[in-house]
C-alpha cells in the first residue's frame, strides 16, 4: 500500500544546525525558494552549500530528512544517496586515473580491455563514447527478468544491443558507466568500492563518503523511497530485505541494488561537507593551487572540457555535464562553461570555475513515494546563488570558446543563422581609399607594379570586377600604381573551364595579359619567378571553398613561396570561408604528401579564410614572405555564407550553391575513385553512384547508420560526357542535409567510402581515395573494416594539435 503524508508547518522552518551564511552575501532568496519547495511538497528538506573564493560562504539545512516512519529534522551532516553523482565523483575520475597512468586510451575501443563487450556490434564503441554518453547504448539494463549480482549485470551489459552507431547522438545511459565500472575493476584488479576508497576518498580526506555505508551511519542517512513486495528484494552484503521497506542506507537505484550496491553509475553515499571538500579540491587543482584532488591538472582540464564528438550539440566532458537538457541545475545566470551533474534522488552540484564558485544541493526528493520533479527548483536556487555572489555574465566569451559561437546558441540551442552585412577585402580596400596599396607604393619608392591573381569571384559588393577596380580606381587614387599582369587559377579567369591545360590569354576589357596557372606541367602551376621579379606586389582575390584539396589554397602557397624568394609583396583581399570557420573537421593530411590538391598538412575542413590560411602558411612554413591581409569587416567564425548578405558566385563550375559546398568535404574525398559524385549532372556533390551500385540497398544501410545532420534517398542519374560514367545510367544515393551544424562532412565521406568498400569491395577502387584523403592510416583503417566513428576518433589528437597551431593565424572573432 502507498503511504502519503501531509506536510505540516514544521517543514517550513529553516533548521540552522551548524549552518551559516557569510555576512558579505545575501542568500535570503535561497531560504525562500527552498522553503517554498518544502511547502509545495517537492522535497521534505535539503542541505545547500555555496563555495566561493576558497571559502564556504553559505551552509544551511532545511526541513526534514525523514517523514516516515519517523519525522527527523534535516541536519547539515546528513548523508545522502548520491545516485548518478557516483558517475562523476568516482567512476569518471577512476577512469581518468587509469588514463593518466597510461593503462588505457580513451579513444581505444572498450573491447580492447573487455573483449566480451564487442558482442552484438559494439566493437567500435570507445571509452570516450561511454564517458560522454555518445555510445548509442540503451538507457538501462532490463529489469524484467529476476537477475541478481554484479557479474550477471556485466553479462547483460556486454551482451546489450546498441540502439544506434556510436558517436551519432547523445543518449544518457547508465549502462555506459556500469561498463566503465567493470573496466576499472578489470584494469585495477580491485572492486570499484575498494578502488574508490583507496585512490579517491581517502586521498582527499573524505570522512562520510562510501559505497555500502556501515550500519552506524544509518541514523544520519536520508531515506529515499518505499519499495513494495518483490520489488523491495535487494542485497546489501550478505543481507536480504524482503517485503515493504523504506530504503535507508541501501541504494535507491534498482540496478545498482541488484548489483549489490556497488556500480559505476550509482551507489555512492556522501554528505554535503565531503562534497564541498571534493569541489574545493577540484577547483584548486584547476587553478594550479595546492590540492589533494587525485588527478593532474592537465588531465582534470581535459575531463571538464567538451569531449563529445565534433558534431555533438550536447556538450559533455568526461562524465561531467556542460550544456545539455540535463544541465538545468546551472540556472540561467551562471555562464556556459562550468560543469555539473544531477542525481535521480535529488542531489546535484554545479561548478563555475570562472567565478571560483560551486553550488551543492542535496535533498531526498524521492522520499517517501517517488520523484516529484525538482528541475525548476534547482534552477531557481542556482540563479539566486549567482545573484548573491554577484556573478556577471561574460558576454558569451567562455561559451564562444567551447561552442564556437555564443551563449545564446550554446548546446542544444546553438547555431541559429545571423543576418550580417559583411564587407569583403576588396570592399574594405575601396572604403579606405586603397590605403594598404598606397603604403606599399611608398615602400617601393613611389611606384607599385601590380599583379592580380583572381577569377570570376573577384568582385566587390556592387558587382564590379576587382580587375577593373585596381586598373582604374586604385590607379587613380595611388600615384605610381599600375596593374600590369593578371594570373588565373584552376578553371581560368572566368571560372568556366573544367579541365587542365588552360593557355595564357588576354583580358578583353583591359587588354592585360593573363598568365594561366593551370597548365599541363607542375611548372605551369606556379607563378614564374621572372615575372614576379618585375612586380612590386601581387594582390590575391579568390573565393575559397574552405576545404584542403581545393586548389586555390595551393596556388596561394605557391605565390607565398615565390614571394619569399623575390621579395614581392603579397596582398590577400579576404573573403568568407563559405562553410564557416567555427568547425574544424576531418583527418590531417600526412606530412610529406603535399601535392597540388594537398598544399600542406591540415584537416579536410580547416575553418580558415584564405587570408588566415596565408598567415598560417607563412608562419608554419617559415617563409617570411612580405604579406598583407586586408581583412573583412562584419564576419564571424560561425557565419555560413548565407549569413553574410553577399551574392553567391560559383567559385568553380561544380560548386553551384551552398548545399554543394557543404557536402564537398564529404563527396570530394571519393571523387578520385571510380565513383561519380554528380559531375555532369545538375546536382554535383549532392549525389553519388555508379552503374554497379544498388542505390536502394546502400541508402537503407546509410540511413540505418543514423548519421547526424543528413538523410539519404535512392536516385538514378546519367552523367553527361566527358565526366565519369558519361552517358551511362547510374544508381546511387542523394544526400539531404537536415542539420548542417551537426554534420561532420569529412567523416560522412569516410562513412560513404567504408560502406562502398563493405558492399562493393570488388568494384570500388578504394586505394585511389588517398589522392584527396592524403592519410594512409585512415585509408588502412577503412580497408580493414574499422567503424568510421572509431576512425574519426583516431584522427582527433592531430586535429586538436592543428587547432592550437592555427590560433596565431586567426583574424576573426568567434562571435
Amino acid at each position: 500500500m502507498r503511504r502519503f503524508l501531509s506536510v505540516g508547518p514544521l517543514l517550513l522552518l529553516v533548521v540552522l544546525l551548524a549552518g551559516h551564511a557569510h555576512a558579505q552575501y545575501d542568500f535570503s532568496a535561497i531560504d525562500s525558494i527552498v522553503n517554498q519547495g518544502i511547502a509545495d511538497h517537492k522535497i521534505p528538506g535539503a542541505v545547500v552549500i555555496v563555495g566561493h573564493d576558497d571559502k564556504v560562504v553559505f551552509r544551511r539545512a532545511y526541513g526534514l530528512r525523514s517523514l516516515v516512519p519517523d519525522r527527523e529534522k534535516m541536519s547539515a551532516d546528513t548523508i545522502f544517496d548520491m545516485a548518478s553523482l557516483t558517475k562523476v565523483l568516482v567512476t569518471a575520475p577512476a577512469v581518468m586515473q587509469l588514463y593518466q597512468e597510461g593503462k588505457i586510451d580513451v579513444d581505444a575501443p572498450v573491447a580492447k580491455y573487455l573483449p566480451e563487450f564487442a558482442a552484438n556490434g559494439k566493437g567500435g564503441i570507445t571509452i570516450r563514447n561511454l564517458l560522454t554518453h555518445y555510445s548509442g547504448l540503451p538507457p538501462d539494463l532490463p529489469l524484467q527478468s529476476p537477475w541478481h549480482g554484479k557479474q550477471a549485470a556485466y553479462k547483460l551489459a556486454f551482451a546489450i544491443v546498441p540502439l544506434r552507431p556510436p558517436g551519432v547522438r547523445f543518449q544518457y545511459s547508465d549502462i555506459n558507466f556500469i561498463v566503465l565500472g567493470a573496466l576499472v575493476e578489470k584494469i585495477s584488479g580491485m572492486s570499484l568500492d575498494q578502488y574508490a576508497l583507496r585512490y579517491i576518498i581517502q586521498p582527499m580526506g573524505l570522512k562520510s563518503t562510501r559505497f555500502l555505508p556501515p550500519k552506524a551511519w544509518v541514523p544520519r542517512i536520508a531515506p529515499t523511497q518505499w519499495e513494495h513486495g518483490a520489488s523491495a528484494s535487494g542485497i546489501r552484503g550478505s543481507e536480504t530485505f524482503p517485503g515493504d521497506i523504506m530504503l535507508r542506507g541501501m541504494v535507491h537505484d534498482p540496478t545498482s541494488r541488484r548489483m549489490g550496491g556497488v556500480a559505476g553509475h550509482a551507489g555512492l553515499f556522501m554528505d554535503a561537507d565531503d562534497l564541498s571538500v571534493y569541489a574545493r579540491n577540484l577547483l584548486d587543482r584547476l587553478e594550479g593551487e595546492p590540492s589533494k584532488f587525485p588527478l593532474a591538472r592537465r588531465v582534470l582540464e581535459k575531463m571538464v572540457a567538451p569531449e563529445q564528438p565534433a558534431t555533438g550539440v550536447v556538450l559533455r566532458g568526461f562524465g561531467w555535464d556542460i550544456d545539455s537538457p540535463f544541465s538545468t541545475n546551472r540556472g540561467t545566470l551562471f555562464p556556459v562553461g562550468g560543469f555539473g551533474h544531477t542525481g535521480f534522488t535529488g542531489t546535484s552540484i554545479w561548478v563555475d570555475p570562472a567565478s571560483d564558485s560551486y553550488l551543492i544541493i542535496l535533498t531526498n526528493a524521492v522520499h517517501p513515494n517517488g520523484p516529484t520533479g525538482i528541475t525548476r527548483l534547482r534552477g531557481r536556487i542556482a540563479n539566486a546563488t549567482a545573484v548573491a555572489l554577484g556573478v556577471h555574465a561574460d558576454d558569451g566569451v567562455l561559451a564562444a570558446h567551447i561552442t564556437g559561437y555564443n551563449e545564446s546558441l550554446s548546446g542544444v540551442r546553438r547555431w541559429a543563422a545571423r543576418n550580417a552585412s559583411v564587407q569583403t577585402g576588396i570592399d574594405v580596400l575601396e572604403s579606405d581609399h586603397f590605403a594598404e596599396l598606397a603604403a606599399l607604393a611608398q615602400k617601393h619608392g613611389g611606384h607599385l607594379r601590380l599583379g592580380l591573381l583572381t577569377n570570376q569571384t573577384g568582385m566587390d559588393s556592387k558587382g564590379n570586377r576587382t580587375i577593373d577596380i585596381l586598373d582604374h580606381d586604385a590607379a587613380a587614387a595611388v600615384p605610381g600604381l599600375k596593374l600590369t599582369t593578371l594570373f588565373s587559377p584552376e578553371h581560368g579567369i572566368i571560372g568556366s573551364y573544367d579541365r587542365p591545360g588552360i593557355a595564357n590569354s588576354t583580358d578583353a576589357a583591359t587588354e592585360l595579359p593573363i598568365i594561366s596557372l593551370y597548365g599541363l606541367t607542375a611548372a605551369q602551376q606556379r607563378p614564374p619567378l621572372a615575372v614576379l621579379r618585375n612586380l612590386d606586389a601581387v594582390v590575391i582575390d579568390l573565393q575559397d571553398a574552405g576545404v584542403r584539396y581545393y586548389t586555390y589554397e595551393t596556388v596561394l602557397r605557391y605565390f607565398l613561396e615565390a614571394a619569399a624568394k623575390t621579395g614581392t609583396d603579397i596582398v590577400v583581399l579576404d573573403r568568407p570561408d563559405p562553410v564557416n570557420g567555427a568547425f574544424v573537421q576531418g583527418p590531417v593530411s600526412d606530412a610529406g604528401a603535399e601535392s597540388y590538391v594537398d598544399s600542406m598538412p591540415i584537416p579536410v575542413r580547416h575553418g580558415m579564410t584564405l587570408g588566415e590560411l596565408a598567415r598560417y602558411d607563412n608562419q608554419q612554413l617559415h617563409l617570411n614572405a612580405p604579406l598583407t591581409v586586408v581583412a573583412m569587416k562584419g564576419w564571424q567564425r560561425g557565419d555560413w555564407f548565407d549569413s553574410t548578405s553577399l551574392t553567391w558566385v560559383n567559385p568553380s563550375p561544380n560548386l553551384r550553391n551552398l548545399e554543394e559546398a557543404t557536402l564537398y568535404p564529404a563527396l570530394g574525398l571519393i571523387e578520385t575513385t571510380n565513383i561519380s559524385v554528380g559531375r555532369g549532372t545538375d546536382t554535383p556533390f549532392e549525389l553519388f553512384g555508379a552503374p554497379w551500385i544498388n542505390g536502394a540497398a546502400l541508402t537503407a544501410y546509410l540511413n540505418h547508420r543514423d548519421l547526424s545532420g543528413v538523410r539519404f534517398y535512392p536516385v538514378n542519374f546519367t552523367p553527361r560526357k566527358p565526366y565519369p560514367y558519361g552517358s551511362q545510367p547510374c544508381s546511387g544515393v542523394r544526400i539531404l542535409v537536415t542539420a548542417r551544424n551537426v554534420l561532420d562532412a569529412p567523416e560522412l565521406g569516410v562513412e560513404i567510402a567504408a560502406a562502398l568498400h563493405r558492399f562493393y569491395s570488388n568494384q570500388f577502387e578504394l586505394q585511389k581515395m588517398n589522392v584527396l584523403l592524403a592519410n594512409r592510416q585512415v585509408l588502412a583503417e577503412i580497408t580493414a573494416g574499422e567503424d568510421p566513428e572509431y576512425i574519426a576518433e583516431q584522427w582527433r589528437p592531430l586535429l586538436n594539435s592543428f587547432m592550437e597551431k592555427r590560433q596565431p593565424a586567426l583574424l576573426y572573432p568567434d562571435r
